[in-house]
């Protein structure tokens, strides 16, 4: 494997000592370059005449490397390392998130309003029209992000309350990119009827819900579940997020090749919640030639190990991956570290595509394969074109809630995707620039009235 970036992911600030002497600084920036840390910030804390302090932020490739840097300082002559701050967990300590109040509580008239006797009265009109509820409540903007833990990020099954950081960070993403209040529900169960009758249960408060980190196939039938019992949105985003990001990136991949989504060859790799997403919304797009690949190799329908959800991407063709990608026009990979070598991605059609999207190491890394891809994502940030759920999520929400969608359709994904790609212009477009950044203002609201459109369309608008 190549080494990987320096990110903020693994950032870390040194506080050292060192005599006022100069050249001091100079040595401890040396150290840390020649092991390859990427040098941020630099803050003089305290001086005199005898010796200085400063705080240093060095990005680090992985844990391992931060550690690497940390001795390759402390074995510097005369410099004392008082203290080593990890920026990630110390940015969480005591959690990311709050409630706050809308309005202050001045005087005895704002409680009696806010509360008792007052809020009875809003009570009983909620109850003569629940649709009030809407209007008199948070359930308008709220969303419920519900998981059990049993697949966080590309982890595993880590549990409710080793999920929380993950929930809590989707809640940040939910209100500074769609301005929507959302909160973690991490279960302690990972049955199916379990989750399905917790989520019914508490569904009042909420005006959406976002299924995160729920393994498949399970994530499927409580999906599905939820989407025909409940009458507000439901979406799994490990599904349908992602589905959404590749699809925008991809309609603008191919048309930098000339190529048509319906004659394009597409490999996936990867037949999880991701991957069978992914080739639905494609499907729906026009998509006519799609292979599917797990672990064992193709979906075949010689096989005899398959799901339900892959049983319907089976094909003729057997074979491995190595097979599957002679002579494709696409590959997308949403499966594990380094599955995909540069003879395979040679072996695919001229001008290939190619999104290695497992994190944190790609299927393969772009290093290999720059001059022969004529397009490169992945899941990283730390690359161009960064296949991120960001661009989705917030706005599909937004849209969703802002139209009181009683479900999300597939059609509203599509239009969700192709409102992204729209975001870049022809003139924009180029290898290293297929998808908006996920800080560009216009792609929540581009994505909101997209899907409210979609929704009116498809009948399932209630505003």
């Amino acid at each position: 494997m190549a080494d990987l970036t320096p990110n903020s992911s693994f950032s870390l600030t040194i506080r050292f000592q060192v005599p006022n002497r100069p050249g001091m600084l100079a040595s401890v920036i040396q150290a840390i370059s020649s092991e390859g840390g990427n040098i941020g910030q630099i803050d003089l804390i305290e001086q005199t005449r005898d010796i200085s302090m400063r705080d240093i932020t060095v990005d680090a490739a992985s844990t391992e490397h931060a550690e690497t840097i940390v001795q390759a300082v402390k074995a510097l002559p005369d410099i004392k390392v008082l203290d080593i701050y990890d920026r990630t967990f110390t940015l969480h300590k005591g959690g990311k998130i709050s409630v706050q109040s809308k309005m202050p509580l001045r005087g005895q008239a704002d409680l009696a309003m806010a509360y008792t006797p007052g809020v009875g009265r809003v009570c009983r009109a909620i109850a003569e029209e629940p649709d009030r509820v809407y209007e008199l409540t948070i359930k308008h903007n709220t969303i419920a992000i519900v998981t059990d833990g049993s697949a966080v990020l590309g982890l595993g099954n880590l549990g409710a309350e080793a999920s929380m950081p993950v929930m809590e960070g989707k809640a940040m993403l939910f209100k500074e990119f769609g301005g929507l209040d959302a909160f973690p529900i991490c279960l302690a169960t990972q049955s199916t009827d379990e989750i399905v009758e917790t989520v019914k249960r508490i569904a009042p408060v909420f005006g959406g819900v976002n299924l995160e980190d729920i393994a498949a196939p399970r994530c499927f039938e409580i999906e599905e579940r939820l989407q025909k019992e409940l009458n507000i949105p439901v979406f799994h985003d490990d599904q349908h997020g992602t589905a959404i990001v590749t699809l925008a990136a991809l309609t603008n991949a191919l048309k930098l090749v000339e190529k048509s989504i319906f004659d394009a060859r597409i490999v996936i790799n990867g037949a999880g919640a991701a991957g069978v997403a992914i080739a639905k919304l494609l499907q729906k797009d026009g998509a006519g030639s799609i292979v599917m690949c797990d672990s064992k190799g193709i979906l075949s329908t010689t096989r005899t190990d398959l799901n339900d959800q892959k049983l319907a991407f089976a094909i003729a063709q057997g074979g491995s991956l190595v097979d599957a990608m002679k002579g494709a026009d696409v590959f997308l990979g949403v499966s594990a570290p380094g599955v995909v070598t540069p003879e395979m991605v040679r072996s695919m059609a001229a001008e290939p595509i190619v999104f290695a999207m497992a994190n944190p190491i790609p299927e393969i890394q772009p290093e290999y394969v720059r001059d022969d891809v004529a397009v490169m994502a992945t899941g990283r940030s730390d690359y161009p074109n960064q296949i991120n759920n960001v661009l989705a999520f917030p706005g599909l929400f937004r849209g969703a809630l802002d139209c009181r969608a009683s479900t999300l359709t597939t059609n509203m994904y599509l239009q969700a995707a192709l409102a992204i790609a729209s975001l870049v212009n022809p003139d924009e477009l180029h290898r290293e620039h297929i998808i908006p950044s996920v800080f560009d203002g216009r792609v929540a609201l581009a994505v909101a009235a997209a899907v409210q459109k979609a929704a009116r369309e498809d009948g399932v608008a209630h505003a």
